[in-house]
């Protein structure tokens, strides 16, 4: 996972953009190292990417870093997320799509990650549709070199069809939990970056 800040608004959009989902699929994916909750501690506060819109969630996300410890973090992260048996909250689209894990939405998942000469690295653990692995994807779609797979409209259309429908009830069922605080500023601004996408690729007709 990648593990880098986006601190400077002088950063290209497609760079910035890439560097936000690479934060986001780090801190979804496990509990942040003590390394990544330091560089959020002295992050900047002004928006990671272009448009004004995004500054006050990510002040919050900030915020919240600096006012949790590296222990009370990685235990949010583990009672919301993690834990033997049924988690708190589930981070998978097939949840909350189809209201079961490993269902159709995840095999069409599978045929369309295929398409793009994608596949599941056999260290993890979790399946596809995980939240972290497909900000992962995006964030290929927007760095990667193959411009063949990685360009705007592989990305619209993997967005529209594999997180748009869902990340929306995810974030909301994070912001509500009684033991998120940390999570609930994340997910704030995962909202709030998500809402940007959507505009963005919605302007793309």
């Amino acid at each position: 996972m990648n593990d880098s800040i986006p601190v400077s608004s002088a950063l290209d959009e497609e760079t910035a953009r890439a560097e936000v989902y690479g934060l986001l699929a780090a801190l979804y994916y496990a509990p942040p190292t003590p390394e990544l909750m330091a560089q959020l501690r002295v992050a900047v506060t002004e928006a990671p990417t272009a448009g004004g819109f995004l500054e006050e969630p990510w002040r919050e996300v900030v915020a919240a870093a600096r006012a949790v410890s590296d222990a009370a973090v990685a235990a949010e992260f583990d009672a919301l997320f993690g834990g033997v048996g049924k988690p708190e909250i589930y981070l998978f689209g097939s949840h909350y799509l189809s209201g079961f894990l490993n269902e159709k939405p995840l095999a069409a998942l599978r045929t369309d990650l295929a398409a793009l000469g994608l596949g599941r690295d056999d260290t993890m653990s979790e399946t596809e549709d995980h939240f972290a692995y497909l900000c992962e994807v995006m964030r290929y779609l927007i760095a990667g070199e193959d411009v063949e797979v990685a360009n705007l409209s592989q990305q619209q259309k993997f967005f529209t069809v594999h997180m748009q429908p869902w990340v929306s009830a995810m974030c909301d069922t994070v912001a509500a939990h009684p033991k998120a605080r940390f999570y609930a500023a994340l997910a704030g601004f995962t909202r709030a970056f998500l809402a940007v996408e959507t505009q963005g690729f919605d302007m793309l007709g």
